[in-house]
């Protein structure tokens, strides 16, 4: 049986073994994590495209607000105990009332019709409440059920809110999702090609001196393992040159768009990858390394038959 240190010490010379090798074809080892490293940019640079753009539309959903119309004949004191009601209701965040006196107050300054109402000898303004639900209630669905809500109230006579913005907003959002999505696919499947192409060559390279190990009694496993550990280098460097090439765009971009966010009156700066979502790409560039290297060695080992 062996033991866990002659164990640990093949793992650590087949590493070794793969590592000087692909330095000793830096060309062809640089091209080929470029070419992995731009598969991975792109899926991942979408992701930080719908990232960036939910945080600078995170303040659209603080603008999101029920407008609140009362029956006429509710008095201000219902009208006051249904505010503090609407308050204590989980996922409101702030709930202003406007009396029917401040609404016509308000109408009399901005609509111009003093006289016309004068004419009418009584205020026809309701009471009116301003809801506006807590930041992470501020989705369509939610927005919608608590309409329902406020709506089933009998001192409510009707509900105005403008849902058609905020549910083009979360359209859009899901349309890049599903695009991050499919690109991350499409792409992941391109890194597995890549790689498992890189080892099978390097396996046809290296038939003669992988047909003299099988000859002398070599195990498949001990053979893959230097190969393994090749796609996984692959993996990961390619996974830390997508990072590096983000981190340039970012750099790049960063100006421009300080400048856009000054021109409507606020200051933005571009949100890159956080140290969990970085260590998340190294960990799946390093799983499709070694898929790929496993798949592509596995394959060709198996077509290598010495003949004594």
């Amino acid at each position: 049986m062996i033991s866990p240190i002659t164990y640990l010490m093949r793992h650590v010379l087949a590493f070794l073994g793969a590592l000087g090798r692909l330095m000793r074809r830096p060309l062809g080892t640089l091209l080929t994590t470029f070419v992995i490293a731009l598969a991975l940019a792109l899926p991942t640079g979408l992701w930080l495209l719908v990232k960036n753009a939910r945080i600078a539309t995170g303040g659209l959903a603080e603008t999101v607000e029920l407008a609140v119309y009362l029956r006429t004949d509710v008095s201000l004191p219902s009208a006051e105990a249904l505010a503090e009601r609407t308050r204590k209701r989980a996922g409101v965040e702030s709930v202003i009332l406007v009396s029917a006196d401040d609404a016509l107050k308000e109408f009399r300054e901005y609509a111009g019709f003093g006289d016309a109402i004068d004419a009418l000898g009584r205020n026809p303004l309701p009471h009116l409440l301003r809801v506006r639900p807590a930041l992470e209630e501020a989705d369509p669905v939610s927005v919608a059920a608590l309409q329902r809500d406020l709506s089933a109230w009998p001192e409510v006579e009707s509900i105005r809110y403008d849902s058609a913005w905020l549910q083009r907003l979360e359209a859009l959002f899901a349309v890049l999702q599903a695009l991050f999505q499919a690109l991350a696919v499409v792409f992941s499947l391109g890194v597995l090609a890549v790689i498992g192409n890189a080892v099978r060559l390097e396996i046809a390279s290296r038939r003669a001196e992988i047909e003299v190990t099988k000859l002398v009694g070599g195990s498949d496993a001990f053979i893959r393992r230097p190969f393994l550990y090749s796609g996984l280098l692959y993996g990961v460097v390619g996974g830390v040159l997508a990072m590096l090439m983000l981190s340039a765009l970012g750099w790049v971009l960063e100006g421009p768009v300080a400048a856009l966010s000054l021109e409507y009156g606020s200051r933005y700066n571009l949100a890159g990858l956080h140290p969990e979502e970085a260590g998340l790409l190294l960990i799946a560039s390093g799983a499709l390394g070694l898929i790929g290297a496993w798949v592509g060695a596995a394959r060709q080992l198996k077509a290598i038959d010495p003949q004594p």
